[in-house]
């Protein structure tokens, strides 16, 4: 296994374990099963373990296995607060309170504000009291590290990156999300400040695994590495010395092998010129597949009425490499949910977007079609609804 450093010195594994995705057994999680992985994963260098609050009986069964292993003291417990039901001040106590009960544990290792997608969102636990409350739990060692998660755009990505003294952060990466939400701008910002960057899904849920393209599928399978399509993608991650830690939530022994083998040498700078060539070529097959051919460049942007053009498109392209389901859930996260709307519906077809536009896009037609895919009526009700509960002013 190789290890990167915190910003405070400590060493973590390259390869962290997701507890999103432990194996569930009827209405639960199977315990059984996830020990043996989570042990497993233990055994090859694996000291990074990330839950959170919403993980349904994650938290619980993470606390269960370490405490009755002897655990606790060799790992990093990383767990979030779900800002998006805090309230007040004293809902900071409570929530935390329950997460270190289901932990089994007096504190928190790495400690993230959950799925920021504005600093809208950081503002309001400004509101509350956040900074007071974090200084209170680091002070009396409760918190060791905080952080946070994040799902919106760029530009709001380096708002909250620059408003806080954060300890780390958490991002979408991956070779196919190069330029979309906090992307390699975020990334190389983050590391620029001193700051780890934990990766969260590096493979897209596995769809650059089992999900690609039949034609991408032999391109990889036939290359003289003789690497699989998660080690191609979790080695592109690994070259860069901006990525600490990877996320990847193994749900079984195989995974984990293969991961930690992968981990075990998979170092800055490992890949060649012919490798990424090759990823190249894998993300143009996934390209081909694509409503439009927007590369996140932003050239586009800033839009006057405050259009995310690329996030748009972004979502509306993971649409039909994905699924419908894929392409509105990042829509919501990296478009809907902004404080300030950023809807195509905002378009008044001024034409400067398509001015500087290197792919001659024809954004303005293209906006519309995106807007009817992304947003049919039923969604449009959601979003709204979704707007006030998300993007509420804060209660004391």
């Amino acid at each position: 296994m190789q290890y990167r450093t915190d910003k405070h010195g400590d060493a973590l594994s390259i390869l962290g374990y997701g507890c999103m995705r432990f194996s569930r057994k009827g209405a639960g999680i199977d315990i059984d099963k996830t020990e043996q992985e989570l042990l497993a994963a233990f055994r090859a260098g694996v000291n990074y373990f990330d839950t959170a609050y919403i993980y349904p009986g994650s938290e619980a069964a993470l606390g269960e296995i370490l405490e009755r292993n002897g655990l606790r003291d060799r790992v990093r417990i990383a767990t979030k607060l779900p800002q998006y039901l805090i309230k007040n001040r004293a809902s900071l106590d409570r929530y935390f309170e329950e997460e270190l009960a289901r932990l089994r544990t007096d504190r928190v290792d790495y400690y993230l504000m959950h799925h920021l997608t504005d600093i809208a969102q950081w503002e309001h636990l400004k509101n509350v009291g956040i900074l007071d409350w974090i200084a209170e739990k680091k002070a009396s060692g409760q918190i060791r590290n905080i952080g946070f998660s994040y799902h919106g755009n760029t530009a709001n990505f380096l708002k909250i990156l620059a408003d806080y003294d954060w300890d780390f952060c958490q991002i979408q990466y991956n070779y196919l999300d190069e330029t979309s939400q906090a992307g390699v701008d975020g990334l190389k910002a983050a590391a620029a400040r001193g700051i780890p960057v934990v990766i969260m899904e590096p493979l897209r849920g596995g769809k650059l695994v089992g999900k690609l393209p039949e034609e991408a599928k032999r391109l990889i399978a036939g290359d003289e590495r003789g690497w699989s399509p998660a080690e191609w993608g979790l080695r592109w991650l690994w070259d860069q010395p901006e990525v600490t830690v990877v996320l990847s939530g193994m749900n079984s022994l195989e995974m984990v092998e293969e991961n930690a083998r992968t981990a075990a040498d998979a170092t800055a700078g490992c890949l060649t010129d012919r490798d990424r060539q090759l990823l190249e070529r894998v993300k143009g097959i996934i390209r081909s597949r694509e409503k439009v051919g927007c590369t996140g460049c932003r050239y586009c942007m800033p839009c006057p009425q405050g259009v995310d053009i690329p996030g748009i498109f972004s979502a509306w392209n993971t649409m039909s490499t994905e699924s419908s389901f894929s392409g509105r859930t990042q829509y919501m996260q990296a478009v809907a949910l902004t404080a300030k709307p950023a809807f195509a519906s905002q378009c008044i077809q001024c034409g400067k977007c398509e001015k500087h536009c290197p792919q001659g896009i024809p954004i303005r037609e293209k906006l519309k079609e995106a807007d009817k895919a992304l947003l049919p009526f039923p969604y449009k009700i959601g979003v709204s609804i979704f707007r006030r509960i998300m993007l509420r002013k804060p209660t004391r």
